[in-house]
């Protein structure tokens, strides 16, 4: 088994002055501007009122506690009006703050939900190709872990730090207000916290980095093993596969345990600065009390405003990590974003009357890869109405045919025209309305069996009920006890192989196109299901045309022409008895059928 696709997701940073990605971003938030500004407004008031507390304890002191000249009435007096503007201020920062996050929670959150949605919508027109060289779980991070990584830069960064950095300039305008000489001391200390933050923020950022990486490899190993289960415990690997996920967890623990020494020496260290800087501060500022040139108010001041100083310092450089983390995903998202698919289509054709359903391939050629072509000068022609069966062995060509025809791809050369006109100068939406494919893989929407079959029409019970009857399915839903209402997919009831394609059938009768696929469609289910499909397909084929790609004689038998595909040619072509009377390959390919039929039947 591979070990997943997540692991590669966090192989870079973003790069934090990247001007061409902060206007990106920017416009999805410039429809805010009125609450993005608010919340500046709001971070204003918090800062100002943070900022003015340890003043108002300066005042407090100096002109109540330790000023005897008052009488102490007065000075009783002038200290409950000032810690009745203490309570004051501290509410009107609660406030601000609270309003502040509500307002940048709703703002994240309604920016990512359109952007959600927009990736969403854009992933969903582009071409099959897209999807076959991006693995599911890739697109899966994009919409939700890059996402997500974007919501915290908006909501905890982008305002939060411009709090940071605007109160951390607001605390040291202050304290050379104060006292020069005691800021000076912190200004010492500066480079010193400087160089151990922007060493704490390049290990914690590459650690971070690692632990992401090393949980994606986590949860698509868990993916693939419990989506693979039945072959781990049929092959007897349940112990490799356990000491792979002892293996791939130890790397996980390794990692944290790593990250947690990190914060464990720059936390203290963070601490001991502000110790050292609060010791030095009452050194020098004590011995200035004594020498009268420093009130004790200024003092007390000024080591509330150095703990305020310190506590953003240590939240920098995570907030730091974060907005890398951010562009990075920004970046790969809107790499996702400016992606177009390769299909060019029209926005719209001119509605045709009459839609006969002619196929036409003329010399078409097609491969996956450069280089290795699967198609090879292929032509032939469907009547409207007609039937085409196609057979061949696996990897001849039968399902890339159906895949060009659905527009999926387009050709390398050559044309494909329905009723003369080239498919790739219609309408993709208006030429997929007229092309029923059923295939073998059946995908069920969670829901009843009534959405299931019309999935986004609306119909009256008359015509649902005809449909039903055609697609052989009225006899598995009279004996269901909810019928139509019947819940089915995942978490409810399950059908089987069979019933789902009855299912799909039915799914295209009330579509009712033009051109009918089927693309394999009886090759895994029983006799009796089989007959059923036969009926329908008996019933809804006629005027009707359609491609079968099947194995099984019975399907094929009832088609006007048969192609025989190998290695992306025609090599036989003909009805069922110009075939068998020819004895080439198609001969060989139905003998082997019939051998190993009888081969069942005799065990």
């Amino acid at each position: 088994m591979r070990y997943g696709f997540g692991y590669f997701e966090e192989d870079k940073l973003g790069q934090v002055a990247d001007i061409g990605l902060w206007r990106r971003i920017i416009a999805y938030s410039r429809p805010h501007w009125g609450k993005v500004s608010g919340a500046v407004i709001l971070s204003m008031i918090v800062i100002g009122s943070s900022l003015a507390l340890p003043y108002m304890i300066r005042l407090g002191i100096d002109h109540y506690v330790v000023n005897t000249a008052l009488e102490s009435s007065a000075r009783i007096n002038g200290l409950g009006w000032l810690a009745s503007l203490f309570v004051a201020v501290v509410i009107a920062g609660f406030a601000a703050n609270f309003y502040q996050v509500f307002i940048l929670e709703w703002t994240g959150q309604t920016i990512m939900h359109q952007m959600r949605q927009q990736l969403f919508d854009h992933m969903l027109g582009l071409d099959l190709a897209f999807f076959n060289e991006n693995p599911s779980g890739k697109l899966v991070t994009r919409l939700t872990n890059d996402i997500q990584n974007m919501h915290e830069m908006f909501t905890s960064v982008i305002v939060t730090l411009f709090n940071d950095f605007f109160q951390l300039a607001g605390i040291m305008a202050i304290l050379f207000w104060m006292n020069w000489r005691l800021a000076l001391i912190l200004s010492f200390l500066l480079p010193v916290i400087i160089v151990g933050v922007s060493w704490f923020s390049r290990l914690a950022r590459e650690t971070f980095r690692d632990i992401r990486t090393r949980l994606a490899r986590i949860n698509a190993f868990l993916q693939e093993s419990l989506s693979g289960i039945a072959v781990i415990q049929l092959f007897l690997r349940e112990k490799d596969t356990h000491a792979k996920f002892v293996e791939l967890s130890r790397e996980y623990l390794d990692k944290n345990l790593f990250q947690i020494r990190i914060f464990g020496i720059f936390m203290p260290s963070m601490e001991l600065f502000n110790a050292l800087a609060v010791g030095c501060i009452i050194w020098y500022g004590g011995g200035e009390v004594i020498r009268k040139n420093l009130s004790l108010g200024e003092l007390v001041a000024f080591i509330s405003y150095i703990r305020l100083f310190f506590q953003p310092v240590r939240e920098l450089s995570q907030k730091y990590s974060i907005v890398q983390s951010a562009m990075a995903s920004a970046e790969r998202i809107f790499q996702l974003l400016d992606m177009r698919s390769s299909l060019f289509s029209p926005e719209k054709n001119e509605k045709q009357a009459d839609f006969r359903g002619e196929v036409v391939f003329q010399n078409v050629q097609f491969s996956y890869k450069e280089g290795q072509p699967v198609l090879h000068n292929l032509s032939f022609r469907i009547p409207p109405g007609g039937t085409l069966a196609i057979v061949g062995a696996t990897g001849s060509g039968k399902s890339t045919i159906v895949n060009l025809l659905e527009r999926f791809y387009d050709p390398a050369s050559g044309a494909i025209r329905i009723d003369g006109r080239d498919i790739r100068s219609c309408n993709i939406n208006q030429l997929r309305r007229q092309i029923g494919l059923v295939m073998q893989d059946i995908f069920i929407v969670p829901g009843s069996i009534r959405d299931n079959i019309l999935l986004d029409l609306v119909m009256d019970d008359t015509r649902l009920h005809n449909i039903i009857e055609q697609a052989q399915l009225s006899g598995m839903i009279g004996r269901l006890p909810d019928g139509l209402k019947t819940m089915i997919g995942e978490g409810n009831m399950d059908l089987s192989a069979g019933q789902k394609q009855l299912l799909a059938f039915a799914r295209v009768l009330a579509r009712n196109p033009r051109i009918l696929i089927l693309d394999e469609a009886t090759s895994s289910v029983d006799s009796e299901t089989e007959m059923l499909i036969d009926r329908a397909i008996e019933t809804t084929l006629a005027n009707r045309t359609s491609i079968v790609i099947a194995h099984r004689l019975s399907t094929i038998k009832r088609a006007d022409h048969i192609l025989v595909m190998e290695q992306g040619a025609i090599a036989e072509e003909g009805s069922h008895d110009e075939l068998m009377a020819r004895g080439g390959i198609y001969r060989r390919l139905q003998d082997l059928q019939v051998n190993g039929q009888e081969r069942n039947e005799g065990e």
